[in-house]
């Protein structure tokens, strides 16, 4: 299947113009304009608690106002509570309750994804027209409408199978899907250790819930997933970063951190990584299991992007069969972000617990959904419309590397699957904030840390990063701020 091309924009204004948010023309001065426009930010949480805003000077300069303006801007947002001035420092978000949802025909900015609730909040704003390179998923043109609609179809035809609770454990056809869709990985697992959840995140919360208790010590891939962090830290786990390279974990870290803290658990993704894109490699694997073994550790391995990968990659469940993972999988990130159909495999004990657990927290899960699922698979629907677009993604990985290199930046890892780690050479929060006012949504390398701080890194989709305009503005902005 041909490539197929990025869809043509119209050009975006000029940096001035798109970062501009206050007018001469407006009723209100200029200070109060841009004093509104960032408390809305701040009030509906897009600006999180401890975030720096811009410079004076950087304001000044971005908003084409002087730097009077803006002192008179933050001067009013401090009086109003939601900021604080640290000498020497600058002004920082001061923590505040939410905002009411804004009343109905006023269309608030898009949030900058400078924490895990607005980086969740992100995937459900349109920005504009532009691309977002900084999405989490597939963008709906590469979607398969019609295997949905085939699917639902069949299972409307049985108006029976929408009158009842399905089964503690999940519907019986998909959980038998699944048992054979492990075994294609090398992963024997009966029908009866799988259960069913409403996404991957809700079977990582099962698991949580049934195997940790407030206060327990978590291992967690850094990078890795803001929201796992967020989920754990609300939970009132302490989170134990294992620095996650090229060919897996730093094993030296993992060792110690095992000896001196004994965690109950380990959540990682081993094939195509997020935010990274790297893979296990099977040496590192065997070493995983050993420490896990010597140290009485479950290891929760998240196969989120599973329909992107090969099926020889290497997992750990496949090594450990079951003993001491737990395997997760979903399919949002494959089928559509709308059917939070997900799924669990673990040993009979466990799967057990984890069904009590499920009860208690949601009775039982979609039924017709998880039946139109089951249908995708057993069809091979599924397979096929995976196999495309593993086709397509590789022509949009092959052109935004290219664009990565033009632009002066490069890659700390392998490109591969959706997401690339990019090196900008300047901090990306404050960036991600200067290219959303001009309407490109952006994955700032903070985000993929346990404790945010600052980093050159970036995470791209290479599906939603094939626009050149993108690149030619991020190298523009990174050479004015070596300037």
């Amino acid at each position: 299947m041909p490539a197929a091309q990025p869809t043509r924009h119209p050009s975006p204004p000029t940096a001035r113009q798109a970062g501009a948010l206050v007018s001469h023309a407006a009723g209100a001065t200029l200070a109060e304009q841009l004093a509104l426009h960032l408390a809305e930010r701040i009030q509906q949480r897009l600006l999180a608690p401890g975030a720096r805003l811009p410079s004076v000077r950087d304001c000044a300069q971005r908003q084409g106002v002087s730097p009077s303006t803006v002192v008179g801007a933050y001067d009013l947002l401090q009086a109003r509570g939601l900021v604080q001035a640290q000498p020497q420092r600058g002004f920082f978000v001061r923590e505040v309750p939410a905002a009411p949802k804004p009343a109905a025909g006023r269309s608030s900015p898009p949030p900058a994804p400078v924490d895990a609730t607005a980086l969740i909040r992100s995937m459900f704003q349109v920005q504009g027209g532009l691309p977002a390179p900084g999405m989490g998923t597939l963008p709906e043109s590469w979607l398969d409408a019609q295997v949905l609609q085939r699917a639902l179809r069949r299972v409307c035809a049985d108006p029976m199978a929408w009158l009842s609770y399905g089964e503690p454990a999940g519907d019986a056809s998909l959980r038998a899907a699944m048992s054979r869709r492990l075994a294609d990985l090398g992963v024997r697992a009966e029908a009866s250790q799988i259960v069913t959840t409403v996404g991957a995140t809700h079977a990582l919360d099962l698991i949580s819930r049934t195997l940790l208790q407030p206060g327990d010590a978590v291992l967690v891939d850094e990078p890795g997933w803001a929201v796992e962090y967020a989920r754990l830290t609300r939970m009132g786990m302490r989170l134990l970063p294992v620095p996650r390279g090229p060919e897996g974990p730093d094993l030296a870290v993992l060792a110690a951190l095992l000896r001196e803290h004994r965690p109950r658990l380990y959540v990682t993704v081993s094939v195509l990584h997020n935010p990274t894109g790297a893979s296990l490699t099977p040496a590192v694997a065997h070493q995983v299991l050993r420490l896990a073994e010597a140290h009485d550790l479950t290891i929760v391995e998240d196969d989120t992007y599973s329909w992107l990968a090969p099926a020889h990659a290497t997992r750990l469940v496949q090594l450990d069969a079951l003993q001491r993972t737990v395997y997760v999988t979903g399919f949002s990130k494959i089928l559509t972000p709308q059917w939070r159909v997900g799924c669990l495999a673990a040993a009979p004990a466990l799967a057990e617990r984890l069904i009590d657990t499920k009860l208690i927290s949601t009775l039982t899960t979609p039924g017709p959904l998880e039946r139109a699922v089951a249908i995708c698979l057993v069809q091979g629907a599924l397979r096929r419309h995976a196999e495309r677009v593993v086709t397509r993604l590789q022509a949009a990985r092959q052109r935004t590397v290219r664009l990565v290199r033009e632009s002066g930046c490069h890659f700390r890892a392998e490109p591969a699957g959706l997401f690339g780690w990019v090196d900008v050479g300047v901090d990306t929060e404050p960036l991600a904030q200067r290219l959303l006012d001009e309407g490109w949504l952006t994955a700032p390398g903070s985000l993929f840390h346990a404790k945010p701080r600052p980093t050159s890194l970036m995470r791209i989709n290479f599906a939603t990063a094939q626009d050149a305009r993108f690149w030619q503005r991020l190298q523009q902005l990174r050479t004015s701020a070596h300037t």
